[in-house]
């Protein structure tokens, strides 16, 4: 039976809200209450998600966030008392067309003006790095870029950390628990409707991922952010190293990692249309393994161990949206386009600050408010696959 009363609900349990919730136990925020409505926590866009983590990023505040956010999860294991498999074996962008290379040259000068010492390769360098790569064919790779601090961990251990912790710190975390609409009076936040009753409260964080709009609707925000399917296929053991890079053919949005001794292997269909649709599309994973197997000729012997689909949560800016919305008391942490999990942790402390500071302060995010677009939306991030 859920609590009548809350002085804080975070709807969604992926990474974005156990973090959140985390966060704000962790500050003494007062009686938190987390409703997931799958059976358990992280088995939405988090659980779905390729488990990489970066900080080349094209936009200044999305480096500003991973390099946060790996920092966290490089203490994870000892401050959340949770492993969570970190393998910094580095991200490797593969760069074909002359307009990608201009731009990526332009954002690796940006990260080494950050801090971030992303190397710039040439062909002979990365057949060295991935000789399982063929760069002659089509389009031909020209150039590189490669941060050996990216890598990889996993989602579900990251969720399942801050899980353990918040409820250690006396929050309340639920599954089970449909949030159908949240309920505002004259402008501010009142309670939250579920399918096992109606919770009073006076602040509701709005971390649900792909399905964050519908339920910001329900008070009147037309809130920007649309589902959209992406797809991974996972490969039995082809006794491929562990020191394999995240290795991303970045001009046709197709990316491989190791996984198990095999590879995992993604590739972003430019034609997909929004809607909840988790069915695999195997159309679409045809033309995707033909890709894979012409980029990395290897998967020509490759056995499919097994494929799924998961939703990206989109803007029109491929920015998130963080902070306050245009009814008091409510907050959203949302539409990270892809890149979420990676930011999760320090997102989390950052809405935390939102609602008890009167503002986020570790991280400038003015540029990821909401009100960006009431002028047309804000500087887009291009490091999108």
């Amino acid at each position: 039976m859920l609590p009548p009363t809350a002085d804080i609900v975070i709807i969604g349990g992926g990474v974005m809200g156990t973090s959140t919730a985390y966060h704000l136990a962790r500050r003494q925020a007062g009686r938190i209450l987390l409703l997931e409505k799958a059976p358990f926590f992280g088995q939405g866009a988090t659980g779905a998600c390729a488990g990489g983590i970066r900080h080349q990023f094209s936009t200044a505040v999305n480096v500003r966030l991973s390099t946060l956010s790996i920092q966290m999860l490089e203490r994870f294991p000892e401050e959340m008392e949770q492993d969570i498999g970190l393998h910094l074996c580095g991200y490797l962008f593969l760069l074909s067309s002359p307009a990608t290379i201009a731009a990526f040259r332009q954002h690796v000068a940006m990260q080494h003006r950050l801090g971030i010492a992303t190397e710039w390769l040439e062909r002979d360098e990365i057949a060295r790095r991935a000789p399982w790569i063929d760069l002659d064919a089509e389009p031909v790779i020209v150039a590189g870029t490669f941060y050996g601090r990216d890598g990889l961990c996993d989602p579900h251990s990251v969720v399942q950390g801050y899980v353990k912790q918040a409820r250690r710190l006396g929050a309340d975390l639920r599954t089970h628990v449909t949030v159908t609409a949240i309920r505002a009076e004259a402008g501010r936040v009142v309670g939250v409707e579920t399918t096992a009753g109606f919770v009073a409260t006076g602040t509701v964080v709005l971390t649900a991922g792909p399905w964050s709009a519908p339920l910001a609707a329900t008070v009147g925000i037309d809130l920007p952010v649309v589902p959209l399917r992406r797809q991974i296929a996972v490969t039995r053991p082809l006794g491929i190293p562990r020191e394999m890079p995240f290795i991303i053919d970045f001009d046709q949005s197709l990316y491989f990692h190791y996984e198990t001794g095999g590879i995992l292997t993604g590739m972003s269909n430019p034609h997909e249309t929004p809607g909840e649709k988790l069915e695999v599309d195997q159309a679409w994973t045809l033309f995707h393994l033909e890709r894979a197997m012409t980029r990395m000729p290897l998967l020509e012997r490759a056995e499919l161990l097994t494929q799924w689909a998961g939703l990206y949560e989109v803007t029109p800016d491929s920015q998130p949206i963080i902070g306050p919305l245009p009814i008091a008391g409510l907050f959203t942490c949302t539409g990270f386009s892809g890149h979420g999990f990676m930011q999760g942790p320090i997102c989390g402390q950052l809405v935390a600050e939102d609602i008890l500071d009167g503002g986020a302060t570790t991280v400038d995010i003015g540029e990821l408010r909401y009100e960006r677009f009431r002028h047309g939306g804000g500087v887009g991030e291009q490091h999108v696959v």
